[in-house]
């Protein structure tokens, strides 16, 4: 038996493990949990920058294009297609000032499709969570 507290109440339950492997496969069967991960410390590892990238494309009609490209470059950890002044809005994760440069000017900057981008280098990650009910 393992035994979990709930943050709001402060309950102890004691659950088997059987019971929770039971309830995580229906929840990832309903699509509510997409798999599990361990979350990996990037200045652990020497990667000391993150930054924000506002990608904008020559045309929106080169998005598809454009992400295949982009899934090419190992330092962007999120991808997204938004709405606003940027076509796309990348977060991407470097070792140092030099790393962003190269990654900015020989892997993003000159792909096909891309008109310009502008970066947004973040001083600190002050919330990082999930969803929670």
């Amino acid at each position: 038996m393992r035994q979990f507290h709930t943050q709001k109440s402060q309950k102890k339950l004691i659950v088997s493990g059987g019971t929770i492997h039971v309830r995580m496969k229906k929840m990832e069967e309903m699509g509510i949990i997409h798999g599990s991960n361990l979350i990996i410390n990037p200045q652990k590892i020497g990667f000391d920058i993150t930054a924000f990238l506002g990608i904008y494309l020559e045309k929106g009609s080169q998005y598809a294009d454009a992400v295949e490209q982009l899934k090419n470059v190992k330092e962007i950890v999120e991808l997204h297609y938004c709405t606003g002044q940027y076509s796309m809005f990348a977060k991407i994760i470097c070792r140092d000032t030099a790393h962003l440069r190269k990654v900015l000017n020989e892997d993003i900057q000159s792909l096909k499709g891309i008109q310009r981008t502008e970066t947004i280098i973040s001083l600190e990650e002050s919330i990082r969570r999930q969803i929670t009910l």
